[in-house]
């Protein structure tokens, strides 16, 4: 629900039907953001063939836990945490030993709805997870466009790419980076103040 208690559980389609979201339908997610050694954010470009905004550029990896026991388990997010080591390994091929879900930090949590065309969209509760570290990658092509290594800079040129049509970025992307990210960003080594597992940010 709204509050991120989990009330059940639903097909990856259903969720992302614009009918199923207009009646309220929401589900769990997360969206993850990766640095290297010289603070530099991994970003990817979804594959064309995605249902969802297909061909955008994003953050590091983004989906949604599995209704199991495994990634269910809520205590300090590990659940969470456990999916998105994952989908690390499915969408970028980073070895599940290189990102330990104890290494992936849970920051918090944002409310967001979006339409990604006439039929598909998004209504998530989105974890917000934080790694540091050099990786390897392997990415899935069936998953991954392109990917590349951005500064702060480079982000925003990024963004005015996209604000001019040139290049399309996913809406959750865009809240994160207007509302949090280059604050993040500027304090890497000192995340723990931005810590907030009560609220949820209503964007």
């Amino acid at each position: 629900d709204e509050n991120d208690r989990k009330i059940g559980a639903d097909t990856k389609r259903n969720c992302h039907l614009n009918e199923n979201i207009e009646k309220g339908l929401l589900h769990r997610a997360f969206s993850v953001f990766l640095f290297n050694s010289e603070n530099k954010l991994l970003l990817q470009q979804r594959s064309d063939a995605k249902i969802t905004f297909p061909g955008c550029f994003t953050n590091t990896c983004c989906s949604h836990p599995l209704s199991n026991p495994g990634e269910l388990e809520e205590n300090d997010a590990i659940g969470v945490r456990r999916a998105a080591q994952r989908r690390l390994k499915a969408e970028l091929g980073i070895p599940m030993e290189e990102v330990p879900p104890e290494e992936i930090n849970y920051l918090t949590r944002i409310h967001y709805k979006a339409q990604s065309d006439g039929i598909w969209g998004e209504h998530e509760i989105d974890y917000i997870l934080f790694v540091r570290k050099n990786v390897t990658l392997n990415p899935d092509p069936n998953e991954i466009k392109s990917y590349c290594y951005v500064t702060k800079e480079e982000l925003k040129e990024l963004l005015k790419k996209a604000a001019s049509g040139e290049i399309k970025i996913t809406p959750w992307f865009q809240i994160i980076v207007e509302a949090f990210l280059f604050k993040w960003w500027d304090n890497l080594n000192h995340l723990s103040q931005f810590v907030d597992h009560e609220k949820i940010h209503r964007m």
